[in-house]
């Protein structure tokens, strides 16, 4: 049986976490931190999944959260992104977005790490005015699990434990120094990228790619039968865009590596699977909310990319 997917609230987080630990919503939150512009909150993993095994619970819901999160994962697990299955054998640095449901899976009774949870406002409190979606790392199609080396544990460990000492203290600028904390390590795994996937030269073509991006992830994710893809087309796109189609579909191959067209469809195939996987709509209602006319379009897209159909994916 499939569920609905949901956008997770930090609320719904600390409810989650609750119900799982058999603990009291009210201790999980550090006091006055309501007070802050944004929200920010450090947790360790060994202990919450200590409290989870002893619950019985050692697995949290597969859904979209409205909120980011670095995790420190120690373990071996398998993490579910989107419409990708990746292990995790032993360490492993995880960015995760309100973008993307993501959700990883015990393997083994040996768990420990650290992770942090956060609103997109928390950083544009500070005075960078940081907006996370245009870092590389919460850039769309991007990689958000790196394996860790055994160097680079001890590094990030001491960030969250500096963490978890600020935000356990009186200092009045705690919250400024935990800001500067969290883009450490964003920096931390942004190195970890490839180079390439880093650095973008500030020219026009650049800005037309960013921006096709952009409109792209706009539409997504999916939250409701009743809502529709308005730009399916690379002729929707280049009109949005004031640029010729044949402008941009060269831009994008030489920025990007795919045509306009491909790119449109490979996000669209994305979502195909997270809604087939993660809900319970009907084939009809998703092929709507995808901007097809027909079901039979749908399906035969689908089996295009795939060499399966949709109701064959679900099963």
């Amino acid at each position: 049986m499939t569920v609905n997917v949901k956008t997770k609230s930090v609320e719904n987080f600390y409810e989650d976490i609750a119900s799982s630990t058999n603990s009291d919503l009210n201790t999980l939150l550090p006091a006055g931190i309501s007070k802050e512009v944004g929200h920010f909150n450090v947790f360790d993993a060994e202990e919450l999944f200590r409290k989870m095994r002893e619950a019985g619970k050692v697995t949290m819901p597969y859904n979209r959260r409205a909120y980011y999160k670095i995790s420190l994962i120690n373990g071996h697990n398998r993490a579910e992104y989107a419409d990708k299955t990746i292990e995790i054998k032993k360490h492993a640095l995880l960015f995760a977005t309100p973008k993307i449901p993501y959700n990883y899976l015990p393997l083994d009774m040996h768990q420990s790490g650290y992770f942090c949870i956060f609103t997109d406002n928390f950083l544009l409190h500070s005075k960078s005015g940081v907006v996370l979606d245009d870092l590389p790392i919460f850039r769309s199609g991007g990689y958000p699990i790196f394996e860790l080396q055994q160097g680079d544990i001890a590094d990030i460990e001491y960030i969250f434990k500096k963490m978890q000492r600020e935000l356990a203290s009186d200092y009045i600028y705690k919250y400024d120094l935990i800001r500067n904390y969290v883009l450490e390590l964003i920096h931390y795994g942004q190195k970890l990228q490839p180079a390439a996937s880093l650095y973008n030269s500030h020219n026009a073509s650049a800005r037309v790619a960013s921006l096709f991006v952009e409109l792209l992830e706009r539409q997504f994710p999916i939250e409701s039968p009743a809502q529709r893809i308005n730009l399916r087309t690379a002729k929707d796109y280049a009109e949005r865009l004031s640029v010729h189609v044949n402008h941009l579909n060269k831009v994008l191959k030489e920025s990007l590596g795919k045509t306009t067209s491909k790119l449109i469809s490979d996000r669209i195939l994305q979502e195909a699977k997270i809604l087939l996987k993660q809900t319970d709509w009907n084939v009809s209602e998703i092929a709507y909310t995808l901007g097809f006319e027909e079901v039979a379009h749908f399906s035969n897209f689908f089996r295009k990319q795939t060499t399966v159909s949709p109701v064959a994916f679900r099963a």
